[in-house]
């Protein structure tokens, strides 16, 4: 059948409608005009590849990476890069006004990276039985083998480290740190003799290589220098192991902290609650300035580290709890603790479960920072209920080449 792509999707997928049913294809650009063949039907809609491009749409180009579309890591790449941070700011305005109502104007709403190819700090590595590395298929455990990537900011992948380590391991995470590398390893069992004696010679004989952290079986240890240095803000620079979780796209992370800084309206003495951390990646340019801040993380290594930096900045004010994070809103919500504002940075998978105990603790600001736009409407949706509404949204392309996007929304109370 012939389809022509109208819109993109959240996802790797292009939309076009053939009798009236909606098709998506991989691979695409609005405004294709393509031949297709069904790949399979769903409730609603129909899955299909592109066979043959009969018109292409001038947002399209020739993939730069030659393992595109081999690899499913960037689904956007067949799109040039100004047409992405366009496309984009269109699915995110499109979900607010759906959601929420709110009219959000497209002109400046994405923030695009200065970089579109070695933006990411970090990339985690897939690693096959036979001790290849590389990523899996789009929708499929299959391993596409590489010799390095272009989104990366390491120049190549620890192949010969991959292949020595073989079945015992799973996954290589490279996280950048001022020019070179720390390397972090996944095992299916603790550590052997015969890992850390690899993990020892790759240190003494790569000089591109600081340290590497081997975790598997409930063991960790680390060989040479695991820690990294992340800039936040002039002035401000965080010390941290490498697997506690960091942003990937540095650059990008420092406008994201001046915005959220800006939204919190941050003064000296205000009460801020930052829900999910990490390493203080805004608690700690806010303590800066006199914020009095209590951070919450489940991961005690990250509060560790916010704590140290703390303690190295002198920053009396801040405090770190390493706690999940509903049972400390309700522990907070019983002691009858009010913040100014509250922070929140979760996962993916959004903060549905906190939605209520933000209410209880009835701050007059929320700053919610979201990789996932989808479940980020969602509990903005549930905080509208309990009278909380948009005041402004702003968002960072920190993934050129892929769908995704980062987005800080203030709301208030009304």
């Amino acid at each position: 059948m012939e389809i022509e792509i109208t819109a993109m999707t959240f996802g790797p997928y292009g939309v076009g409608h053939s009798e009236g049913k909606a098709v998506l294809l991989p691979g695409v650009a609005p405004g294709d005009l393509v031949e297709a063949a069904v790949v399979a039907e769903r409730n609603g809609y129909t899955l299909a590849r592109a066979q043959r491009f009969l018109r292409s749409s001038s947002d399209r180009r020739e993939p730069p990476c030659r393992f595109v579309p081999r690899c499913g890591g960037c689904d956007w790449q067949q799109l040039d890069y100004p047409a992405q941070v366009r496309i984009k700011a269109e699915l995110i305005a499109g979900e607010f006004n759906r959601a929420l109502g709110v009219d959000l104007p497209l002109e400046g709403l994405v923030e695009p990276s200065s970089a579109e190819f070695g933006y990411r700090a970090r990339i985690r590595l897939k690693v096959g039985r036979d001790g290849s590395i590389g990523y899996h298929a789009a929708a499929s455990n299959n391993l596409v083998a590489i010799d390095r990537c272009m989104v990366a900011t390491a120049d190549s992948v620890p192949a010969e480290f991959a292949a020595k380590l073989g079945r015992r391991c799973r996954e290589i995470e490279l996280v950048a740190d001022r020019g070179r590398v720390v390397l972090l390893a996944d095992l299916m069992k603790a550590p052997i003799h015969a890992d850390l004696a690899i993990a020892r010679q790759m240190v003494e004989t790569d000089v591109g290589v600081k340290g590497i952290i081997l975790r598997g079986g409930g063991a960790r240890i680390i060989i040479g220098d695991g820690a990294i240095t992340i800039d936040l803000e002039d002035g401000c620079a965080i010390e941290a192991d490498a697997d506690c979780f960091n942003q990937v796209n540095r650059e990008q992370n420092r406008k994201l902290v001046a915005t959220v800084i800006e939204m919190t309206e941050a003064r000296a003495a205000m009460a801020v609650l930052d829900l999910f951390c990490g390493v203080g990646n805004f608690s700690l340019p806010l303590a800066r300035r006199g914020a009095r801040v209590t951070g919450v993380d489940a991961d005690p290594l990250a509060i560790a580290a916010a704590t140290r930096n703390a303690n190295r900045m002198r920053l009396t004010d801040a405090q770190f709890i390493p706690m999940n994070a509903a049972e400390t809103a309700r522990f907070l919500d019983r002691a009858r603790y009010r913040p100014d504002v509250i922070i929140l940075d979760p996962p993916r998978s959004g903060a549905a479960d906190l939605v209520e105990l933000i209410a209880r603790l009835r701050p007059p600001s929320v700053v919610y920072v979201s990789c996932d736009c989808a479940t980020l409407v969602r509990d903005l949706r549930a905080l509208h209920s309990y009278s909380y509404e948009v005041k402004q949204v702003r968002a960072f392309d920190f993934f050129p080449n892929t769908h995704h996007a980062e987005v800080a929304v203030q709301v208030l109370l009304t």
